[in-house]
């Protein structure tokens, strides 16, 4: 099942997300949230982005950059992330990269600081505990995902003149989001 990702001015991307308890359904829930992700062309995608308030992300690491080609990203994936109720354990070093996000599509930012390296401390689908160690994009991939467990969105974490501009620059389109995200939560409670 394909999910409608929520757009910017949704709440539910501003909440802290609740820790995930029972893994019974997440699974399935992981299963479609690939296929949601996939759909959108993206390389992670957070519970929070459907609707649920939930501590839970998926991520992909492709073999090759993804085109803007119909070819299905499933076959350019060389290792998919499940991670729930992730604590981040040590960061290192620090470095500016681009982010973009399924929630503001269209919208990025070169100039997103995150650490370089990191260890996560999280549980697989089944609960079961693991710990990662990453480094460079996918380090960057899941602190932005962990950001949206936190009800932060990547433009958030740009030093404030930076932040200004940015919101500055896409005042017309963040407006048009937040009017499409009311829609959408309309239509939604129907």
């Amino acid at each position: 099942m394909i999910h409608p990702i929520r757009l910017y001015g949704d709440p539910v991307l501003r909440r802290k997300a609740r820790p995930v308890q029972d893994f019974a359904g997440i699974k399935r829930l992981a299963e479609e949230m690939l296929e949601t992700m996939f759909e959108a062309r993206g390389v992670g995608l957070a519970a929070p982005q459907i609707g649920l308030s939930q501590r839970v992300f998926v991520a992909v690491e492709y073999a090759d950059e993804p085109e803007e080609e119909e070819r299905p990203l499933r076959d350019l994936v060389r290792r998919v992330y499940v991670v729930a109720n992730p604590v981040i354990t040590h960061r290192e070093g620090q470095v500016e990269g681009i982010e973009g996000c399924l929630s503001l599509p269209g919208l990025y930012s070169e100039e997103v600081p995150r650490a370089e390296r990191l260890r996560v401390a999280f549980q697989d689908e089944e609960g079961r505990p693991r710990t990662l160690e990453l480094e460079g994009y996918m380090a960057r991939v899941f602190q932005h995902e962990i950001d949206h467990l936190d009800g932060i969105l990547f433009f958030e974490r740009l030093p404030g003149p930076k932040r200004e501009a940015f919101l500055e620059e896409n005042r017309k389109e963040l407006a048009r989001l937040q009017k499409e995200a009311r829609a959408r939560l309309k239509e939604l409670a129907r």
